[in-house]
């Protein structure tokens, strides 16, 4: 599914961002990646959903190997790429049913199949009952599930959940994590990174630990300390 050969992505003079990086994710495993603040991580998200280009390695995406990427072929790529940010990224003038549904309108699908789509996505991510709901009107944990809905309605195999926790309270935090869980079991690959150590210690998954630009651990299951 995702695989990554001694990649390396240098900034100008500043030194390796990431250096000789290696890394397989299966298909439908869910992997947390930690490490601090300036680790490489959200470099490590660019080069995998192709805002950025590596400066050395490989890196291969659901049988697309990045080196033959033609620039028409990236569209098709970040369809199979959800991503949710720790600041939702929400439209404030659209309602959640708009928000999440703007994703389809953007791929062309037909109105039919968008009212058909929204509700069963809206339900599966627990606000079945908010459709006609505007962003300001909603709880933060409820935003970031509307986020994570817009990310998944497309069906991506892969979710990337950067920080998906990070301007919640423990009780939202927890939801969304849960709702993480449940796009997981549907089948869908998902990469998190989160600075919270329970929330590590509660999903007991995979964990790669990113310090310096380098992999300095990857733990298939297990506590991670800081």
């Amino acid at each position: 599914m995702i695989l990554l050969d001694r990649v390396t992505k240098t900034y100008n003079r500043r030194g390796a961002a990431l250096e000789r990086i290696s890394l397989h994710v299966e298909p439908k495993e869910f992997v947390i990646i930690v490490g601090p603040s300036g680790a490489g991580k959200s470099t490590l998200f660019k080069l995998l959903t192709r805002e950025e280009k590596p400066t050395s390695g490989k890196i291969i995406v659901g049988g697309m190997d990045y080196e033959h990427l033609k620039d028409k072929e990236i569209p098709l790529l970040r369809r199979k790429i959800g991503v949710v940010f720790q600041d939702f990224k929400l439209l404030p003038a659209k309602t959640v049913f708009e928000n999440v549904a703007f994703a389809l309108e953007i791929a062309g699908l037909p109105t039919r199949e968008i009212k058909h789509t929204v509700p069963k996505v809206l339900e599966v991510v627990g606000l079945k009952g908010k459709e006609n709901h505007y962003p300001l009107e909603l709880s933060g944990g409820e935003r970031q599930r509307v986020a994570i809905a817009r990310a998944v309605v497309r069906q991506p195999k892969i979710l990337i959940a950067d920080e998906p926790t990070g301007n919640l309270d423990p009780k939202n935090a927890f939801d969304v994590i849960k709702v993480l869980e449940k796009i997981n079991r549907f089948g869908t690959t998902v990469l998190l990174t989160t600075h919270n150590q329970e929330i590590v210690n509660y999903l007991r998954r995979r964990v790669v630990t990113i310090k310096d630009g380098k992999v300095i651990s990857d733990r298939a299951v297990g506590q991670y300390r800081a």
